[in-house]
């Protein structure tokens, strides 16, 4: 039955028998404004509805015989299920005025203990899932007699060609489960432990062997859902209320997807967060750690903490990982640049900025990030003490991964890296990188090096042949000459290059 409730319409009830006489409405589904799938027992029927002439037009019916649906409102993507097992899987993509099926594809059962029967394929442990901008089925193995614990199974959908086993999830847990959708992240919850694991199918995996499917285990331990409270009026006077802690993974929990948990007896709905901070603690490859956060939609001020804690004396990581993650990050840096800034040519690198854009990704991280809330920590006074040698070969690693990856290098970088040779006598060292280029000329390393002639007097001529390099520096070599008095060599310097006026 159907009302119309849209103003100056009538909004008497209306009826829509399906197609099958003999058939049984499972469900229905909306498909746009006006448009409506019933799901019998009998298959899928698409009509379109006329609200001013309270009629319905089918527009579309596929026949097969129905044990359970479940359908993705996002994605407008139905599952018929069929069989005497249940584990028939039939897929239709919906899109305005239209269905399209794609092949059937079977779920593998095991067999039972005595290898003649097979469990039944139940809707609770069929969902549909949208992972990094692709739609999966996600079907939960649980069955008590599975060897090593339930799995998870990923189903790829295409329109295009027939499901295909994607990821195998490893529980190593038996019990019931059911499933959420977070940041591209498959958190499962487990009723018997309380506790949740998480997946990340692009993070990390194994190939399975003969297989063409990608084997994953969860990203940390299992761990518990925060637990929360609510509030509860207990008096008839007004303002009386007294808070109630909420049993987490109740038996009165129902899961939607894709966040969704909600407690059908205290009448409360949650969304599903995962928080990054504390997974900093929880991995100690700090290499891979960067890798998973990159993937995630609000990380940058987590990837960078990161950073700088892997600087710290006492959980300092080996530079070894340190270049590691310089070169994870400029590499994701230099890929967004390419999309939205030509190359600039003439110094034959991108900006070193970060694009200030409310569109730019939160992994997005450019030089002027790092050295703001990283880099700079090298300036602080509580790390004087640390070995300047690891400062050094940090500030290398940094500038050869800029290097490498065609990004432009602070001058702020230079002159942090030259404060650090100087204020420890490694004058050799800063000629040595000077004299292979490891530091790029320019007018203001120039003068940063003039101003510790007083400490390195070589430094001086270092600086006007660095000037000289320099196609655009005539007018301040001859500055420096004059304030030198070298007024001779200022005008033959000045007539070799035609600035006589």
């Amino acid at each position: 039955d159907f009302v119309n409730l849209e103003f100056k319409i009538d909004n008497a009830p209306f009826r829509q028998q399906c197609r099958g006489k003999q058939a049984r409405v499972d469900g229905f589904q909306w498909i746009g404004i006006n448009e409506v799938a019933f799901i019998t027992s009998h298959g899928v029927e698409l009509y379109t509805a006329f609200p001013e002439k309270k009629s319905f037009k089918l527009v579309k019916y596929y026949s097969v015989t129905v044990n359970w649906f479940v359908f993705s409102c996002k994605k407008n993507v139905l599952l018929l299920s069929s069989g005497a097992s249940c584990n028939t899987i039939h897929p239709y993509w919906f899109k305005p005025g239209s269905i399209t099926r794609t092949p059937k594809f079977d779920v593998d059962l095991p067999l039972s203990a005595t290898g003649q029967t097979k469990p039944k394929l139940l809707e609770r442990d069929v969902t549909l899932a949208s992972l990094y901008n692709s739609l999966y089925v996600v079907v939960v193995k649980s069955w008590s007699k599975m060897v090593g614990g339930a799995e998870i199974v990923l189903y790829l959908l295409s329109k295009d060609s027939p499901a295909r086993i994607a990821s195998v999830l490893k529980l190593d847990m038996t019990g019931r489960f059911a499933i959420n959708v977070v940041d591209n992240l498959l958190l499962v919850h487990h009723q018997a432990s309380k506790t949740s694991v998480m997946f990340d199918i692009r993070w990390d995996g194994e190939s399975a062997a003969s297989s063409s499917y990608t084997i994953h285990h969860p990203v940390v331990s299992p761990l518990p859902i925060a637990s929360c409270s609510v509030l509860e009026s207990f008096s008839s006077e007004a303002g009386k209320m007294k808070e109630i802690q909420c049993e987490t993974y109740s038996p009165n929990w129902v899961v939607f997807q894709p966040n969704i948990v909600i407690d059908a007896k205290l009448g409360c709905l949650w969304e599903v967060s995962v928080k990054l901070e504390p997974l900093v603690t929880m991995m100690t490859d700090k290499a891979r750690l960067v890798d998973f956060l990159l993937l995630r939609t609000d990380c940058r001020m987590v990837i960078l903490s990161v950073c700088k804690q892997a600087l710290v004396p006492g959980r300092q990581c080996s530079l070894q990982t340190i270049a590691r993650v310089f070169d994870k990050l400029n590499t994701v840096f230099r890929d967004y640049m390419q999309g939205i800034q030509p190359l600039d040519h003439r110094r034959g690198s991108y900006s070193f900025r970060t694009p200030d854009s409310k569109e730019c990704p939160s992994n997005v991280i450019g030089p002027s990030d790092m050295y703001t809330h990283v880099l700079t920590i090298f300036e602080s006074s509580s790390l004087k003490s640390q070995n300047y040698k690891f400062i050094v070969a940090v500030l290398i690693e940094y500038i050869r991964s800029l290097n490498q990856h065609n990004i432009q290098v602070m001058y702020v970088l230079y002159e942090l890296l030259i404060k650090t040779l100087v204020g420890n006598q490694c004058f050799y060292q800063l000629h040595q990188f000077i004299q292979y280029h490891v530091l790029s000329d320019s007018k203001q390393l120039a003068c940063l090096l003039l101003s510790i002639q007083v400490e390195y007097p070589p430094a001086y001529q270092i600086a006007l042949d660095m000037l000289k390099r320099q196609s655009t520096a005539d007018a301040e070599i001859i500055d420096i000459l004059l304030s030198k008095g070298q007024v001779l060599q200022a005008l033959r310097f000045a007539r070799g290059v035609g600035k006589e006026d």
